[in-house]
Formats: structure tokens, sequence, C-alpha cells
């Protein structure tokens, strides 16, 4: 079985820290960030990197479309 390695890339200054992402994630490694963007949210990022296998699940429901999903074949 083919195995997947992935990354999210949040655009911080769009994220309005609404937290549909971090629920959707099928293996809960995003959280929010402690720090703020530029318009004041906490902004989302990646826990884990070592652990996000590239789903998509996170921006299929971003409403603004701040994340950038990444899924390379190992």
């Amino acid at each position: 079985m083919a195995k997947f390695k992935g990354t999210v890339v949040v655009n911080t200054d769009c994220c309005k820290g609404c937290e549909l992402c971090i629920e959707a994630c099928p293996l809960k490694i995003l959280g929010m960030s402690h720090h703020c963007n530029s318009k004041g949210y906490h902004y989302v990022e990646l826990k884990d990197e070592d652990a996000c296998i590239g789903c998509a699940s996170c921006g299929y429901v971003c409403p603004d479309a701040c994340l950038t999903i990444y899924k390379v074949k190992l």
C-alpha cells in the first residue's frame, strides 16, 4: 500500500481562527497558535508536521481558503 507524506501551509493573515479545520482533521494534528495575525486573530498551525498525510480535509472546510495542502507519495 502506498504511503503519503503531506503538509499544510497556512496563510496566517487570512485565517480568522474559526477552528473548522481543526475539527475536520482526522489525525487531530492542527491546533491554534498562541500568536496573532495582523488582524488580531489567533491562527491555525500544523502541530505535528511528520504526521500529516495530506488528506486535505482541513482545506475543504476552510471558508476563507487559507490552507494549501501538499501531498507526496513516498
